[in-house]
């Protein structure tokens, strides 16, 4: 299974719509995992998973305010509104090796 480390900057709507079903009341502490990057940096993110791909998405104040904005989006457009277009255009994403 491919694993794949992703910034808030970086978050296709497909991803952010995974983050909330997996988290519909949020995540805590527990849902956090802690690793050490390619550059040995220390790494916080939540895990995300399709059927081939596990997204570790890096956690902080941003990516809160990014899927924020995203279920407000929905919102809007139950009521209505247009969605607004988050771009996923240019995507790159640091893959880390397979752990199969």
């Amino acid at each position: 299974m491919k694993r794949i480390i992703v910034d808030y900057k970086k978050l296709t709507n497909e991803i952010l719509k995974l983050i909330s079903e997996r988290y519909p009341d949020g995540y805590n502490d527990k849902d956090i995992i802690v690793f050490r990057n390619k550059d040995n940096e220390i790494i916080e993110a939540i895990e995300v998973k399709t059927e081939d791909t596990v997204y570790l998405v890096k956690v902080g104040k941003k990516l809160a305010d990014t899927l924020e904005d995203f279920l407000n989006q929905d919102d809007d457009m139950d009521a209505g509104d247009e969605e607004k277009d988050i771009d996923d255009t240019d995507i790159a994403l640091d893959e880390i090796e397979d752990e199969d």
